[in-house]
C-alpha cells in the first residue's frame, strides 16, 4: 500500500518493526555496499567512477549510522538511532571511508606503524630482560657484547632453553598443528591474509629463542608480529587483496624501521621483500607506517638501543677502490650461498640423526653454548657485538675466528630447531669478512688497501644482500647509518654484483630457498597466488556434446553438419573419455574411415579441475592443441567440460592487466 500524501517513504533497511519502532538494519545493508558496488561496476570501470560512487555510499553510511535527521511531511522525523547502535555500526562506516579513499589507508597505516613499533619494543624488552636474568647481566649490557660470562650459565642456559623450547613445540604441534606463514609467503600467495594465532606462536617461539641465547635474530619476529597486526586490521575493515597486501608491507616497513632506527630501510625492505614493488600509490602509507614506527620504538627505547654505532667513515672513495669493493662483493655472495646451503645441511643432519623433535633444540643449544664459552659475541643476535667489532682493532685471527664460530652458531640454532632468522647475524658475519679481506688485502698490496671500517660497512650490506635481499634495503641502512653519500653509493654498487651473482649461482634468498625446498615456488613477494586461483576448474566451458566413440561417422555427420560446432567430445562405452573429434575433418572422406575412433584427437592429453592456468597453458602448448578436455581424474577420466587455449590466454592477459593496473593505481 503507497504511504499518505506529504509523508516520506521509510527506507527498507527502517521500516517501522511490529512494535512501532524503527528496526535498523545496518549489519546487512552497509557491510556489503563496497562488495555489492564491486559487483555492479565490475572490473572494468574507470576508477575515478569507482572512487565517487564508493565515497558517495561513505557519505550515506555515515549519515545514516549517525542518526541524521531525515525530512518528513511533518517536518525533521523523530526516529534517531541510540548511541549503542551508532558506537556499534562505526565499523561499517570506516570500512567504507577506507575503500572509499586512500587517505584513509594512510591512516590505517599509520596506526599499524603505532602499534608495531610498541610490540617491536615490547620484544626487545623482553628479550632483554631474560638476557639479565638468565645470564646475569647488569643494567644497560648487553648478551653479545660481554667479554666474559659466567662458564656455567653459558653452558647450561642454552641447553635448559633448549628443552623448553622443544617441549612448548611438541605441546604446540598437538594443540595447533599448523606451519607459521612468512610475511613473503602471505603476500606472494594468500593475498597478505595471516593467522593471528600462527604469527603469536612464532613470536613467542622467537623470543624464548634469543632469550636463552641462540644466535637467531629478532627481525623475523618483528616482521611476523607487525604484518600480523596489519593483516589482521585490514581484514577488520575488509579491505581489497591488493590493499591488504600494502597493508601487510606496512606492519613490516614499520617493524624494520623500528628495530635498527632506519625509516628508508624499513620502507624499502617492504618494497623489496614484502610487497614486490613499488610505486607512488604505495610509497605513503609504507613511508608512513615506517616513520611512526621508527619514531615509536626510539621513544620507548632502552638505554644504549641507539647511537650504538658510532665510527668514522672517509669522505670520499676513490674510483680505484671499487675494483677491491666490487671482488669483496662478489666474495660476500659465494659465502652467503655456502651459509644457506649450511644452515640446509644441519638441519638435514638432524633429521637423520633420529633425534626426536623436540630434543634436538637441546642438543643444538648444548653446542651453542660450547663456542659461548670460547666467546660470548656467538650469543643472541649479535647486536652488540657488531657495535664494538664493527671498528675494533681486532686481530686477523681473532677476526677469523668470530666469523667461524658465528656462521656455526647460527646453522646449529637454526637447524637444531630454535625460531629466528639471520637477518641480523649476516650483518655481523659480513662485517667480519669484510674485516678479514681488508686485512689480508692490506698484507697483499699497500697501494689499493681500503680501510677496515669501510671493508667492514661493504662486507656487512653485501652478506645481507646475499643472505636476506634486499640491495636497496641495504644501501640505505649503509646511510642511515654512517651518513655517508660517497661510502652509501660504493655500497650500493657492491650490492648489486652480490645480488647478480647470487642470482645466477644460486636463484634464492634464505627465505625463498626454504620455500623451494617445501615445494613451493616462489621466488619474491610478488603476488601470484592470483595464478593459483585461477584454475581450470573456473575457466572450462561445462556445455558441452558427447558421443560414442563407435559411432559410424555416417551418423556422425548427420547428426553434427558443418557449422553446428567446432568440436565434439568423444566418450567409450563405460562413460570415459576417449579423445575430441574436429566436425571439419570429421566431413572430409578419406580411406580406411568409418567410425568416430578413427579421427579422435587427443585421447592421452587431458586437464583436471584444480590445474592452474599456467599449467593449463602449457599443457596445451605440449598437446599443440587448440582445446583439451577436463575431466575429474586421470583414472576415472569422466568429462567435465572442455578449455581452449585462446580463452585460457585470454583469461591470463586480463589478470595480468588487472594487476598492472592496481600497482600502478590506475
Amino acid at each position: 500500500m503507497s504511504p499518505p500524501s506529504g509523508e516520506a517513504t521509510l527506507p527498507e533497511a527502517e521500516q517501522p518493526s511490529a512494535s512501532g519502532s524503527i528496526a535498523p538494519n545496518v549489519q546487512e545493508t552497509e557491510s556489503e555496499t563496497p562488495i555489492l558496488i564491486d559487483e555492479a561496476l565490475g572490473t572494468t570501470a574507470e576508477p575515478s567512477v569507482r572512487r565517487r560512487t564508493l565515497r558517495s555510499v561513505a557519505r550515506r553510511a555515515w549519515h545514516s549510522t549517525i542518526g541524521w535527521p531525515r525530512l518528513s511531511g511533518r517536518g525533521w522525523g523523530r526516529h534517531h538511532r541510540p548511541f549503542g547502535d551508532m558506537v556499534l555500526h562505526a565499523p561499517q562506516t570506516l570500512r567504507a571511508l577506507v575503500r572509499a579513499d586512500e587517505i584513509w589507508l594512510v591512516v590505517l597505516a599509520a596506526f599499524i606503524g603505532f602499534g608495531a613499533g610498541i610490540l617491536v619494543s615490547l620484544m626487545t624488552f623482553t628479550t632483554q630482560l631474560m638476557h639479565q636474568l638468565f645470564f646475569r647481566l647488569q643494567s644497560g649490557q648487553r648478551l653479545s657484547g660481554m667479554v666474559e660470562l659466567d662458564p656455567v650459565r653459558s653452558l647450561v642456559v642454552p641447553v635448559l632453553g633448549g628443552f623448553a623450547v622443544g617441549l612448548f613445540g611438541l605441546v604446540i604441534a598437538r594443540i595447533w598443528p599448523r606451519r607459521a606463514v612468512d610475511p613473503v609467503e602471505a603476500t606472494a600467495l594468500s593475498g597478505g591474509r595471516r593467522s593471528r594465532n600462527d604469527s603469536l606462536i612464532g613470536v613467542a617461539q622467537t623470543v624464548q629463542s634469543n632469550g636463552v641465547g641462540a644466535s637467531v635474530g629478532l627481525e623475523a619476529g618483528y616482521t611476523q608480529i607487525g604484518s600480523a597486526i596489519a593483516s589482521r586490521l585490514g581484514r577488520m575493515f575488509r579491505v581489497r587483496r591488493n590493499d591488504l597486501r600494502l597493508l601487510v608491507g606496512c606492519g613490516a616497513a614499520a617493524a624494520i624501521a623500528g628495530a635498527f632506527n632506519a625509516p628508508l630501510t624499513g620502507a624499502f625492505y617492504a618494497f623489496e621483500l614484502v610487497i614486490g614493488t613499488y610505486s607512488l600509490v604505495t610509497l605513503a602509507p609504507v613511508a608512513v607506517a615506517a616513520i611512526i614506527g621508527a619514531a615509536v620504538v626510539q621513544m620507548l627505547a632502552l638505554p644504549g638501543d641507539y647511537g650504538t654505532l658510532t665510527m668514522q667513515v672517509p669522505s670520499r672513495i676513490d674510483a680505484v677502490d671499487y675494483i677491491p669493493i666490487l671482488t669483496l662483493g662478489m666474495l660476500c655472495a659465494l659465502v652467503g650461498i655456502a651459509i644457506m646451503r649450511g644452515v640446509t645441511l644441519t638441519e638435514q643432519m638432524f633429521r637423520r640423526s633420529g633425534v626426536p623433535a623436540w630434543l634436538r633444540p637441546a642438543i643444538g643449544g648444548l653446542a651453542v653454548g660450547g663456542l659461548a664459552l670460547v666467546t660470548p659475541q656467538v650469543l643472541s643476535s649479535g647486536h652488540a657485538a657488531l657495535a664494538v667489532g664493527i671498528d675494533a682493532p681486532y686481530s686477523l685471527s681473532h677476526v677469523a675466528l668470530l666469523f667461524v664460530l658465528k656462521s656455526v652458531a647460527s646453522a646449529v640454532s637454526i637447524g637444531s630447531g630454535f625460531r629466528g632468522g639471520l637477518f641480523f647475524a649476516s650483518l655481523f658475519l659480513g662485517a667480519m669478512l669484510g674485516k678479514l679481506f681488508t686485512g689480508v688485502l692490506a698484507i697483499v698490496t699497500t697501494a689499493h688497501a681500503l680501510p677496515p671500517i669501510v671493508g667492514a660497512l661493504i662486507g656487512m650490506s653485501c652478506m645481507a644482500v646475499a643472505i636476506v635481499g634486499g640491495p636497496l634495503t641495504m644501501g640505505f641502512l649503509a646511510l642511515e647509518t654512517t651518513g655517508s653519500l660517497p661510502l652509501t653509493v660504493a655500497v650500493l654498487a657492491a650490492c648489486v654484483v652480490s645480488a647478480i651473482t647470487v642470482r645466477r649461482t644460486f636463484g634464492y634468498s634464505f627465505a625463498t630457498w626454504r620455500f623451494h625446498l617445501r615445494g613451493e615456488v616462489i621466488r619474491s613477494a610478488v603476488d601470484i597466488g592470483w595464478m593459483r586461483n585461477l584454475t581450470v576448474g573456473r575457466m572450462m566451458r561445462r556445455e558441452i556434446r558427447t558421443v560414442r566413440a563407435d559411432m559410424p561417422l555416417a551418423a556422425f555427420r548427420r547428426d553434427f553438419p558443418l557449422g553446428a560446432t567446432q568440436r565434439v567430445i568423444a566418450i567409450d562405452e563405460a562413460d570415459r573419455y576417449a579423445g575430441i573429434v574436429q566436425v571439419a575433418e570429421a566431413h572430409v572422406d578419406a580411406e580406411n574411415v568409418r567410425r568416430v575412433s578413427d579421427v579422435l584427437h587427443n585421447p592421452d592429453e587431458m586437464l583436471v579441475p584444480r590445474m592452474s592456468v599456467k599449467d593449463a597453458i602449457a599443457a596445451l602448448e605440449a598437446s599443440e592443441s587448440d582445446a583439451l578436455v577436463v575431466v575429474d581424474a586421470p583414472e576415472t577420466r569422466k568429462v567435465l567440460g572442455v578449455l581452449t587455449e585462446q580463452y585460457a590466454l585470454r583469461r591470463y592477459s586480463d589478470e595480468l592487466d588487472r594487476r598492472r593496473r592496481d600497482l600502478s593505481g590506475e
